[in-house]
């Protein structure tokens, strides 16, 4: 566990995760010791480069969301309206509101921001635009299938035959 619980920027490494042209970000973990202490709130500085959209358009269903612009442009999606961001911009994204998000960078320098939020063991997020769903507890992402309640049920249920089997 860390002696203290305060961290430099600059001595908080930086992580990054890209995918293709036009996805990817770098951030820097700034809340270590939350985690090491039971803590339920975290702080990431993201690094968002030209040309590049942090995640996918998402809803969370349990994690409320909160983005502070320190340096560089950007565009938030909020539902249906695209709004610019700019420096001392502080965005708020509620849980389970419904309205999806997303970041993106389309100008010729870094967008740099704080992202705060718990990291809710329970958390369902949903993506709108490919209609996928993640559930943070069964560590799958992936997409669902409506059925009726009893879809896939057998005609006797299993406890039944336990019951029986077990003599009782």
């Amino acid at each position: 566990m860390s002696d203290t619980p305060i961290i430099n920027l600059e001595d908080a490494p930086e992580e990054s995760l890209f995918a293709g042209d036009h996805w990817g970000q770098h951030y820097r973990v700034l809340t270590p010791s939350m985690g090491e202490r039971m803590g339920r709130l975290g702080v990431n500085c993201t690094r968002l480069p030209p040309g590049r959209v942090a995640c996918p358009f998402h809803a969370h269903q349990r994690e409320d969301e909160v983005f502070y612009v320190l340096s560089g442009r950007g565009v938030l999606r909020y539902g249906d309206a695209l709004y610019p961001l700019r420096p001392g911009d502080c965005v708020s994204c509620p849980a389970g509101s419904g309205e999806a998000h997303q970041i993106a960078n389309p100008y010729d320098e870094d967008l740099i921001y704080l992202a705060i939020g718990p990291n809710d063991a329970h958390e369902v997020c949903t993506y709108p635009d490919s209609g996928k769903v993640m559930i943070r507890s069964l560590q799958a992402i992936g997409r669902l299938e409506k059925t009726g309640y009893m879809d896939g049920e057998p005609d006797r249920p299993r406890i039944l035959d336990l019951i029986q089997g077990a003599g009782l």
